[in-house]
């Protein structure tokens, strides 16, 4: 029997001029066996590590990631074309909720005044719901929070470059964050 994915609708709202840009992709899935496998940093370093390798073939190996020292970083092709860079992941563990937090430290995507802003979260949460079964249901979702992208740039281009963010890095991000939940959802349920 196939696990359960029902996607929720995106939280993308309007790109603005100014100001920091905010996502949030989710589903809820319905898992097999006890909800503590989920909930584990090992299961989170693993869904890290599927996410960030679905990004480099959903562009066709073109964008990849590397790590350099404690940092983690998305570079074009190679470095020193770094598309972004993170801080260390930060994993927190709870009985009924499970996270990875990688704080936004700077990158060619990022404006200035963006820099340790903004973060990128994937978030597991139990909803203290039984699935179909008797199965556990869990919300998953993929978060961008306070981020300040320099593809928008200000002044008068903000206005064009608000629709070429919107069209380019927000329909990528949205389109590898969907593919990658519906993938968690066909690996928490085995």
């Amino acid at each position: 029997m196939g696990t359960e994915l029902r996607l929720e609708p995106d939280r993308l709202g309007k790109v603005p001029r100014t100001g920091a840009v905010e996502s949030v992709q989710g589903a809820e899935i319905d898992i097999r066996g006890p909800l503590s496998r989920l909930l584990s940093q090992r299961f989170l370093e693993q869904s890290a590590t599927a996410y960030w390798r679905l990004i480099t073939r959903f562009t066709l190996g073109l964008i990849r990631v590397s790590s350099a020292g404690e940092d983690q970083c998305v570079v074009l092709v190679s470095r020193p074309l770094v598309l972004l860079r993170f801080h260390s992941p930060e994993y927190d563990v709870e009985q009924s909720r499970g996270s990875v937090t990688w704080r936004i430290k700077r990158g060619i995507l990022v404006s200035r005044n963006g820099r340790d802003r903004g973060f990128l979260r994937l978030l597991l949460e139990s909803t203290g719901l039984q699935g179909a079964n008797g199965q556990t249901r869990v919300r998953v979702r993929m978060e961008v929070h306070n981020f300040y992208p320099w593809l928008r740039g200000t002044g008068p281009f903000a206005r064009i470059g608000v629709w070429i963010y919107a069209q380019t890095q927000q329909r990528i991000h949205r389109a590898v964050t969907r593919r990658f939940l519906q993938r968690l959802a066909q690996t928490a349920g085995r």
